[in-house]
């Protein structure tokens, strides 16, 4: 869940509208506990009655993923997806399990789908970025990050992204753009960025 941007995560509670409160409290409190197990089987339970609830498989992945189970958490979030088309939290979170199960090509291909449902959030470019890095191919990564800014110009993790893509090109002048956008954003990550610097062609 790292790579997703801060507030995403905390979010995910919040938008259990198909739960009812006695659930919500007890989602709550495994969580403050950092209970995985129990909440994996909260969901699991759950879902034994509505295999239908996206809601539901949405905590189910949540824990799994908190549990290391990147491969399950795959599963839940899938099921997600196909029955919520238009959440693209799911997707998001879908694409960020491929990641951490150690499948970045499944990543891109689920972020490319994703795009192609909704054009417009700044998350699904970054991920994209992200996956892209992960495979080391830093030219389409650079296309995904400027969507993300292009988005949300104040999107420090996606200018850091960026900068590090024109980095690994050699792109000094769009690496140095990069760098001053984030000194601006957030300082302790221009940096990391500062750091990355490309040589200067002889």
């Amino acid at each position: 869940m790292s790579a997703l941007p801060d507030g995403a995560v905390s979010a995910l509670m919040g938008r259990l509208q198909s739960v009812d409160d006695g659930n919500r409290r007890r989602i709550v409190e495994l969580e403050s506990r950092g209970d995985w197990a129990a909440l994996a089987k909260l969901a699991e339970d759950n879902l034994a009655l509505d295999k239908h609830s996206a809601d539901w498989w949405m905590v189910a992945g949540y824990a799994y993923t908190q549990l290391g189970r990147h491969q399950r958490a795959v599963e839940c979030f899938g099921e997600m997806v196909r029955l919520a088309p238009d959440d693209m939290l799911g997707w998001n979170l879908l694409a960020q399990s491929y990641r951490a199960a150690g499948q970045p090509q499944r990543a891109v291909q689920t972020l490319n789908n994703a795009v192609l449902v909704h054009k417009d959030v700044p998350a699904s470019w970054f991920l994209l970025g992200e996956s892209y890095s992960d495979l080391g191919r830093p030219e389409p990564a650079a296309a995904a990050y400027r969507e993300a800014v292009k988005l949300d110009g104040g999107f420090a993790q996606a200018w850091f992204g960026l900068g590090r893509a024109y980095a690994r090109l050699g792109r000094k002048t769009e690496y140095e753009q990069s760098l001053k956008t984030l000194q601006r954003l957030d300082p302790a990550l221009a940096r990391e960025l500062a750091e990355l610097r490309p040589a200067s062609r002889k």
